[in-house]
This record gives C-alpha cells, sequence and structure tokens, in this order.
C-alpha cells in the first residue's frame, strides 16, 4: 500500500527534519511529511506544485502548472515509516496538500512507526479524520480558508466540521490573514462556531520576509485588541520559500 507524497526534486519524496515554522508548536524540532492532492486551491497556495499539476484550470497567482510525475512520489507506507524513523525525534507533522485525503493509509503507515511520535495532522478544516487515523493524533493544526483565498464557502467552510475541530480540544486554529479586514471574517467565524481564543492563532500571508514582517506591524496590533495568539513563519525568515524546510 501506498502514500503519495510530494517531492523536494523528481522522485526524492518531501520527508525532511527542520523547526516547525509556524503555529502552536513554533520552534519545535520535527520531522515533515508533506503529502500530495489538495481538494482545495488557494490562489495565494506555498505549495501548489502539490495540487496544480498540468490540466488543473484551478486559479493561483501565478499560473504555473507543475507536472505530476515530477512532483508526486509513490512511496510505499513501510518505506515511508523507515524514513521517518531514520530522522529520529519524537516529533512528526504530516502537511500538504490535505493530508487527510489519505487518511487510511496514513493510519497505517503511522501504526507502523517503530516508537510513540506526538503526531500534528496540518488540515484546511474541510475533511474527517478516519477513526483509526483519530485514535494517532495528538494534534490538529486547522487552517480554514477565508474569503480571500479564493476558494467558496460552501466548499472551504463546512459547518458541520468547523462545529467538530472546535470541539475537540486537540485542534488549533490558524486563520491566514492577508489584509486587516479579513478580521471581520476570522472574529464572526470564532464567535459562531466558539472556537477558544486560546486555540485561535493569527497568521500573515506571505512568502517573503519583507511582507511577513510588513503585515505583522498591523496584525500584532489587533491581535492584541482581540484577546488573540500571534504566529509567524519562522520557516520563511530563516530559509525563504523553499521546499524540504
Amino acid at each position: 500500500m501506498t502514500l503519495i507524497l510530494a517531492a523536494t526534486t523528481p522522485g526524492e519524496p518531501e520527508i525532511f527534519a527542520s523547526l516547525q515554522g509556524e503555529g502552536a508548536s513554533i520552534g519545535r524540532p520535527s520531522v515533515f511529511v508533506r503529502l500530495s492532492r489538495c481538494n482545495l486551491a488557494c490562489t495565494w497556495c506555498d505549495t501548489a506544485y502539490t495540487w496544480r499539476f498540468s490540466g488543473d484550470n484551478r486559479p493561483h497567482r501565478d499560473e504555473i502548472a507543475f507536472e505530476r510525475s515530477a512532483n508526486q512520489v509513490p512511496l510505499e507506507e513501510t518505506e515511508v515509516a523507515a524514513r521517518i524513523a531514520a530522522l529520529g525525534g519524537d516529533r512528526l507533522v504530516v502537511t500538504g496538500g490535505e493530508p487527510l485525503l489519505q487518511a487510511p493509509a496514513l493510519a497505517r503507515m503511522l501504526a507502523l512507526l517503530p516508537q510513540p511520535m506526538h503526531v500534528e495532522i496540518e488540515t484546511n478544516g474541510t475533511a474527517a479524520p478516519s477513526p483509526a487515523l483519530d485514535a494517532l493524533i495528538q494534534q490538529y493544526n486547522v487552517s480554514p480558508k477565508l474569503a480571500h483565498s479564493g476558494n467558496p464557502a460552501e466548499l472551504a467552510l463546512i459547518p458541520e466540521r468547523l462545529a467538530a475541530w472546535a470541539a475537540d480540544p486537540r485542534a488549533y486554529f490558524k486563520f491566514v490573514v492577508a489584509g486587516p479586514d479579513d478580521l471581520a471574517e476570522v472574529l464572526a467565524l470564532k464567535e459562531a462556531y466558539a472556537i477558544p481564543g486560546e486555540r485561535l492563532l493569527l497568521m500573515a500571508e506571505g512568502t517573503d520576509s519583507g511582507t511577513l514582517n510588513a503585515r505583522m506591524r498591523w496584525l500584532a496590533p489587533l491581535a492584541l485588541e482581540h484577546g488573540l495568539r500571534l504566529t509567524d513563519r519562522l520557516h520563511i525568515h530563516l530559509y525563504g520559500d523553499t521546499r524540504g524546510t
């Protein structure tokens, strides 16, 4: 059985060790596995190589179409688990793409790991984890997509899923904010689904330090005003917008 991973270079799966760059676990040494495929299409997505393949007409600001064969790597679940174990550490972050699209295979792979790990799933919040997978997860990093992402609300903001994540103490919400006006949408979702403030983080959209720093300057006072948490994108400052970091 296989998982479909993203690639750092053609044929090389994106499995690597680094610092968690954003969210509730920012700064923690972790092993990362990036899976391919996504059910949404954010116009500013910084990992479009996981979904915008040749023939996919969903909009993206860069308008780049990636060759599927060069950017996807099918890998046996046993091999994925072995590569994770070889990197050491006790924290695993599964990202994408949308990892929950491959929930059954992901659950089987996690069950093969030789030692217990703190496992985080990065998700857009539209899909439910399978029961087998859910039992193996310590933290969900849920990033619902706001209107500026370009995704229709009926696809990106599914009420029953948002309610379920809000009720799960393992779920931390991370909202990507591009402009000050986006905060009204965040606050409306917070109220509608009773999202606890301590599990809600604001993050500026950007793939370079200049953009992030400029947006953080107006986002920080808004977070303070509304009692919300703020997260940077540490990996962008350290490594730039690059794969495998």
